[in-house]
């Protein structure tokens, strides 16, 4: 027998169909989260705070050091706030980490209590150098991100924000990035919360690129940009054409 709860619920395939059927730039309201920085001390870091918080979003500086954290805060303003890594991961809705590769899983696995029910963007792409240039690592995870969530059960772990350019984001007289940002993660709510985050940049756009198992080509790409960036003396970005 149906019950008329039952027949106003759509069923899993009926709610699939319409998630399909969703405009993909149709992206919740985010301007009330709050965003932490793990390694907001950093370059990227630094200026992945600065630009989020000159669009208004409320930004909390991370680091191992309280005193450090807040000592890049007060260099930057906007409201931007410093902390010890654990209070920054507490306090924010949104978790950002921009943290060297080297100490990318000691950082997580300190963290992983401090972490547990929040939105983690992995940002970090493990690089190696020598006298040729950049290169990509491929973590026996597969990629940071795929290690992010290995490492952060409890968490919600997508990535983005691999081919922005420290120079660029943290320049005040540059008024607009043109780029896109990569977006990978496991849930269409949780990509959409950092397509809207990206937006929030102006010249800046989020796009959906995949499942975690696709994050190592895009963190891999960085080694590329870093290349180009050298030989053009650049700063550059990248776009998505046709979407």
């Amino acid at each position: 027998m149906t019950t008329p709860d039952d027949a106003r619920s759509p069923n899993a395939a009926t709610r699939a169909k319409a998630a399909l059927q969703r405009d993909p730039w149709d992206l919740p309201d985010v301007s009330g989260l709050v965003v932490g920085v793990l390694g907001g001390t950093g370059d990227q870091g630094r200026g992945l705070a600065y630009r989020l918080a000159r669009a208004g979003q409320k930004v909390i500086i991370g680091s191992r050091a309280a005193e450090r954290a807040q000592a890049a805060a007060g260099e930057l303003g906007l409201g931007i706030e410093g902390a010890e890594n654990a209070d920054c991961a507490r306090r924010s809705d949104v978790v950002i980490v921009a943290v060297p590769w080297e100490g990318h899983a000691k950082t997580l696995q300190a963290l992983r209590e401090d972490l547990a029910g929040k939105l983690v963007v992995d940002c970090v792409n493990p690089l190696g150098f020598d006298k040729k240039g950049a290169y990509a690592l491929k973590p026996e995870e597969g990629s940071a991100a795929e290690q992010a969530a290995a490492l952060l059960p409890d968490s919600r772990v997508a990535a983005a924000f691999h081919h922005l350019s420290a120079v660029l984001l943290q320049d005040p007289e540059t008024e607009r990035i043109d780029t896109d940002v990569m977006v990978l993660g496991e849930s269409r709510a949780d990509t959409d919360v950092v397509q809207a985050l990206a937006a929030r940049i102006p010249g800046m756009r989020g796009v959906f690129a995949g499942r975690l198992r696709n994050a190592h080509q895009v963190e891999s790409l960085v080694a590329n940009l870093i290349s180009v960036n050298r030989r053009y003396k650049a700063h550059a970005g990248l776009r998505i054409t046709d979407v």
